[in-house]
C-alpha cells in the first residue's frame, strides 16, 4: 500500500508535535505520579513524610521532551518491519538507557555548577548511581512497554483508526 506524504505547514508541524507531547506527558504524569504517590504511603508508614507532590509532572514533563528528542533524532527506527513485540521492547530499552543517560548528564552539569571542578562534578555523578538509581531505570523501562506498546499499533494500523477505536463509539 503506497502512503502519500501530505506537505505540512510548520504550524500544522507544531501542533502535531505539541499534541504527541501533550499525549506522552500525561501517560508519563499518571504513572509516575501514582508511583511516587505510592511511595510516600510505603514511607509514611514508617513516620518519614516527603513532600514531593509535583514530581511526577516533573518527571513526566522532562521525560516527555527526552523520549521526543529522541524520536526526532530517529535513533528507535531500527526493528520497526518486525513483529510488534521487537521494536517496542527495543524502544523501552533504547529509551531507557536515553532517559537515563540524560539524568547523569543533569546531575553532572548540576554538579559542576555547584563545584566548578571536572573531577568533583564526576564523583558527584558516580555517587548518583546507586542501587535507587537502577530501580528507578527498571520503573521506566516497565512503564515504557504498554507505552511504546500503543505507539507501534498506532504506527502499524495508522493514527486515524487508534483514535476512533480507543475514543469513538463502535
Amino acid at each position: 500500500m503506497e502512503t502519500q506524504k501530505v506537505k505540512r505547514t510548520w504550524k500544522q508541524k507544531l501542533f502535531h508535535e505539541f499534541r504527541e507531547y501533550l499525549i506522552n506527558v500525561i501517560y508519563m504524569t499518571l504513572f509516575f505520579s501514582a508511583v511516587i504517590h505510592y511511595r510516600r504511603l510505603v514511607l509514611a508508614e514508617h513516620g518519614i513524610i516527603l513532600d514531593d507532590y509535583f514530581m511526577g509532572i516533573i518527571k513526566a514533563l522532562v521525560i516527555a521532551k527526552v523520549v521526543m528528542i529522541g524520536t526526532f533524532m530517529r535513533i528507535s527506527r531500527k526493528f520497526e518491519h518486525k513483529p510488534l513485540i521487537i521494536p517496542t521492547i527495543y524502544k523501552a530499552i533504547l529509551f531507557t538507557l536515553w532517559v537515563m543517560l540524560f539524568d547523569l548528564v543533569e546531575i553532572y552539569i548540576k554538579a559542576f555548577i555547584k563545584t566548578l571542578d571536572f573531577a568533583d562534578a564526576f564523583n558527584g555523578m558516580t555517587h548518583h548511581i546507586n542501587p535507587a538509581w537502577f530501580g528507578a531505570a527498571v520503573v521506566i523501562c516497565v512503564s515504557f512497554l504498554p507505552f511504546f506498546g500503543m505507539k507501534e499499533i498506532s504506527r502499524v494500523i495508522g493514527p486515524g483508526k487508534f483514535r476512533t477505536m480507543f475514543f469513538r463509539n463502535r
